[in-house]
């Protein structure tokens, strides 16, 4: 399974859940889906996660798009 970062529209890994259950596949996870201190949810890589202030908003998501 994968998803998109919501910065810089990479694919991203998902690892684990029921797709990996039975086939006991060693994906590694790509990213997380981060919740910010204003309340929005974003689907984001490591190395977007990495770029991101301490108390990240949604203007620092947006940000990280227009540098990609």
């Amino acid at each position: 399974m994968t998803e998109r970062c919501d910065a810089c529209g990479q694919e991203i890994p998902i690892a684990g859940g029921i797709a990996n259950f039975w086939t006991m596949d060693s994906t590694e996870t790509g990213g997380m889906t981060l919740e910010l201190v204003d309340g929005t949810e974003h689907q984001l890589c490591f190395d977007c996660i990495e770029k991101l202030p301490e108390e990240a908003t949604v203007e620092d998501v947006a940000a990280l798009d227009e540098s990609a």
